[in-house]
């Protein structure tokens, strides 16, 4: 506790800490979720085409994929408790003005924003994380995104409701906005202070990346291509494959949302037991086997128990792999998970389009199985790479 006390000027419990943090995944997940909740009604609103539509979806990770390097630094000089205060009322103020877009180029602009500030406090709030584990001396990062996907389901959930009682997206919005208000209110003051890193005390830190974080963002890459593949294309391989009566559509969606979420919470528990290489070797069979499961055996039953076994699997890798990068020996944990980020956020960009291209040449069939290698060469990748032994 004596770590914890030489950060305030008055002891600040462990479990405050881990609220907090808690409470800022959260919101930066209801954010979102709120955001996605509401394309329907955009879309509609500014009379989009399919097309249209498709090329404002990628400003957001545009935006993501640009400020990764800068992320890292800025979180690294200013320090993540800094960041994460600032930039989570930014992103919440990003998501009101999406609603007062009136045409693609203002839609176009909010989102390239939005995309910022999501990667800035991702980055930031990954890094709290990281500090906040150390201090617990155990593995608790898989926690933390758990209510990032907790917050998924009640930001569907309020979206739904505003929808039904017709309440328009701007005022749906700003009630989010409040939410951000109060949590930062209420857990700013604790946030862990500016986490200095041994490597950068005295000195600037270039940003480069090395095997260990490559090896990482690989991982990160895996999993966050075959999470992008199941967000975007459980619905249509229900409706189009397995053909599924319309009230079903959803359900791999929601199967595999309701797994990853257990497996997040559950996860802490399984690396403390298990060790990190075991765990990211079982979710990569995990993986591969939902993902075969539901190419060999196309019905509602066995595709939906697929995918929920996929959700397990996805659950705790990217966790895993942030954790991992911010105890870096010598590249503070900012700027390793901002590279980190970079790499696997790949994945969850280009993961969904070419499920489509794979798709338009064969059959989504396909497009699953080949995406199931991706589980399959995370566990061979357990078993060759010195690092992940160690680990």
């Amino acid at each position: 506790m004596s770590e914890v006390s030489k950060m305030s000027s008055q002891p600040i419990k462990l479990s405050e800490y881990r609220r907090a943090v808690f409470g800022y995944f959260f919101c930066q997940g209801i954010c979102f979720a709120s955001w996605a909740s509401r394309i329907p009604t955009i879309k509609e609103n500014l009379h989009l085409s399919e097309g249209q539509l498709g090329t404002m979806l990628l400003m957001l990770p545009m935006g993501q994929l640009f400020t990764m390097a800068l992320s890292g630094k800025i979180n690294t000089k200013y320090g993540s408790a800094k960041v994460i205060t600032i930039v989570s009322i930014l992103y919440a103020l990003i998501l009101v003005s999406i609603s007062f877009a009136t045409n693609v180029y203002m839609l176009a602009a909010s989102l390239l924003l939005f995309g910022v500030a999501g990667n800035m406090a991702s980055v930031a709030v990954n890094t709290q994380a990281v500090a906040v584990e150390k201090m617990y001396g155990k593995s608790i990062m898989t926690v933390f995104h758990g209510g990032w996907s907790l917050a998924g389901f009640f930001g569907a959930l309020i979206g739904l409701l505003t929808i039904n009682l017709h309440i328009n997206t701007t005022y749906h919005f700003l009630i989010i906005f409040g939410l951000i208000i109060i949590n930062t209110i209420w857990n700013v003051k604790y946030l862990v202070p500016k986490i200095e890193h041994a490597s950068s005390a005295g000195k600037k830190v270039k940003f480069r990346p090395d095997s260990i974080l490559i090896q990482l963002g690989i991982v990160g890459f895996f999993s966050m291509a075959t999470e992008g593949a199941m967000f975007d294309w459980t619905g249509v391989y229900f409706k189009d494959v397995i053909k599924s009566p319309a009230s079903l559509v959803i359900l791999g969606y929601t199967s595999f949302m309701i797994m990853m979420a257990t497996g997040r919470f559950l996860g802490g528990f399984l690396i403390t037991k298990l060790g990190n290489r075991k765990v990211l070797m079982i979710s990569g069979l995990l993986m591969f086997i939902g993902m075969m499961m539901s190419v060999l055996f196309p019905f509602v039953v066995t595709s939906t128990i697929g995918f929920m076994l996929v959700g397990l699997g996805v659950a705790c890798c990217v966790p895993t792999v942030y954790s991992l990068a911010g105890t870096h020996p010598s590249i503070p944990p900012s700027m390793a998970i901002a590279l980190v980020s970079s790499i696997s956020f790949l994945g969850f960009l280009m993961g969904p389009p070419l499920i489509g291209y794979i798709a338009e040449l064969s059959s989504l069939r396909w497009s699953f199985t080949l995406f199931s290698m991706f589980g399959l060469a995370m566990v061979v990748m357990m078993f060759v790479s010195s690092y992940f032994k160690k680990s």
